[in-house]
């Protein structure tokens, strides 16, 4: 289907463009959340008509915008939930969860900002990326931590609390190798003392 889009699409084009994309996209998307009309002869007359007014409405929204991402530049949001050694959480983080922090922070927004492909699972520093405008985007840093103390921790860091699970293993890995060493010593030093009995006793036989 052909669409004349009405704002800046990721990935697709500039308001005014005529690109094409599937249909469930358009009907789906673009053309209920009002991102795009379809190309119809009447909607590009339409269209050029109203050129003027939507390129400044779109610049009005913009540079509301952009204010709204100076604001946000050095928001820091902590999130505190139950997580096992590993990090790994007891649940997830989702996009609603980071809007409110956000907001909470004193910086208004909804999830539908919020870009985020998957929940987050892990505990740590995470940069999520809030899109404020089709041509404006602020990233915030969300820290999930077990507590306060912990967060803190992990913004003076820059990373998480715990061990990964590799470092886990290679650590486990380690203590069982120091273990068989140490067993292996002591074998080696029983037998070197067993050998030196038996040839005290060889060199006694003799003498006698």
């Amino acid at each position: 289907m052909e669409v004349i889009l009405l704002e800046r699409v990721e990935k697709l084009g500039q308001m005014g463009d005529v690109v094409t994309v599937k249909d469930g996209f358009a009907r789906n998307f673009l053309l209920p959340m009002k991102k795009a009309l379809r190309a119809t002869a009447g909607n590009r007359e339409t269209f050029e008509a109203d050129r003027a007014q939507l390129e400044a409405d779109n610049l009005e929204r913009k540079t509301e915008a952009e204010a709204v991402a100076k604001a946000m530049a050095d928001v820091k949001v902590v999130l505190i939930r139950a997580a096992g050694e590993s990090g790994q959480l007891y649940g997830s983080v989702s996009s609603r969860d980071i809007a409110e922090a956000v907001t909470e922070a004193g910086v208004g927004i909804s999830r539908n900002q919020v870009v985020l492909d998957r929940a987050i699972k892990t505990l740590g520093l995470h940069d999520v990326v809030i899109r404020l405008h089709p041509e404006v985007s602020e990233t915030v840093v969300v820290n999930i931590a077990r507590s306060a103390d912990e967060a803190e921790t992990q913004f003076s860091t820059g990373s998480a609390v715990v061990a990964s699970e590799h470092e886990e293993e290679f650590a486990a890995d380690n203590e069982f190798v120091e273990e068989v060493a140490v067993e292996v010593s002591a074998d080696d030093a029983d037998t070197e003392a067993s050998d030196e009995a038996a040839d005290e006793t060889e060199e006694e036989a003799k003498d006698a």
